[in-house]
């Protein structure tokens, strides 16, 4: 029987262990005299020496570099040669690997799940247009890395945690990246009106967003390359969607009547101006028939 609560953990005389131990190195180390205890410090010391070097050998497989610092400070470009490399292990030296070609993707506006579900984020996603009129946008960003060193050692980016996006801190592509493609993707919408941004431009804010989102991760030194911009769902928001899409298929049945018109207006009028030079020329050549 166990006593109440249940077995317990024998306690651990550590003075007792330590002094079997220095018990038996001292009954070994006088079998060996002191020269032999001399070779087996130095033979410990060496197997040390041994195991602490080979702890600096790395591998970098296909796509990945590896970001060196001695004593804290960038060695030299990135190493990308796959296969086995050797460099001082810590505390002289430290070694990163990253994956730089991948293409990564982030999600603004909303987060999608391996099951297929999607979370709707309007705190993002929700923006004023030039027109003053609000507009739902998602948008996903495509990306990899092209400064390993700039994106491991520049930023000290708070991370991301949020539904289907996990970002360890000091990785720039955790907030940093989210908020400079929302205050990128804002400033576009900004400039154009809600037309612009739905239906006529959509290609447009995509590449001025790309191209503005590249400028302020360059200006971070976030060693982040911004691949591609797709605008997923653009909408008005759901309080006034109805509205909007009233107000949309007026705009187009006008579009339709206008294009109606001149249809009709570059047919009837050359016709019409035919008949007319017709008649003239019929007038005349009865007037000298006369």
């Amino acid at each position: 029987m166990y006593p109440q609560g249940g077995p317990r953990t024998p306690e651990v005389d550590f003075q007792k262990i330590l002094a079997m131990l220095r018990a038996n190195f001292g009954r070994f180390a006088g079998r060996l005299g002191g020269a032999g205890v001399g070779l087996l410090v130095v033979g410990i010391i060496a197997l040390m020496v041994v195991f602490w070097g080979a702890s600096g050998i790395y591998t970098i497989s296909p796509g990945e570099a590896a970001s060196l610092r001695l004593f804290g400070q960038v060695q030299g470009i990135p190493i990308t040669d796959t296969g086995l490399h050797w460099w001082w292990p810590g505390p002289i030296g430290q070694t990163n690997v990253e994956q730089v070609t991948e293409t990564k993707r982030m999600e603004l506006g909303f987060r999608g799940t391996d099951t297929g579900a999607i979370s709707a984020f309007p705190d993002e996603a929700l923006m004023i247009s030039g027109d003053l009129n609000i507009v739902d946008v998602a948008m996903v960003v495509q990306y990899n890395i092209k400064n390993l060193a700039d994106f491991l050692f520049t930023v000290d980016d708070p991370g991301e945690q949020t539904p289907g996006r996990a970002i360890e801190p000091g990785r720039p592509e955790g907030r940093t990246l989210k908020d400079a493609a929302e205050a990128a993707l804002r400033l576009v919408v900004g400039q154009r009106s809600i037309d612009d941004v739905l239906v006529r431009e959509r290609e447009s804010v995509a590449a001025a967003t790309k191209e503005r989102l590249q400028e302020i991760l360059d200006d971070y030194r976030t060693g982040i390359n911004v691949i591609n911009v797709q605008l997923q769902d653009v909408k008005a928001p759901e309080e006034v969607r109805d509205a909007f899409d009233d107000v949309l298929r007026g705009r187009q049945e006008r579009d339709t009547k206008i294009n109606q018109a001149r249809t009709f207006e570059n047919d009837i009028i050359p016709r019409a101006k035919g008949d007319a030079e017709r008649i003239i020329k019929e007038a005349e050549a009865f007037a000298q028939a006369r």
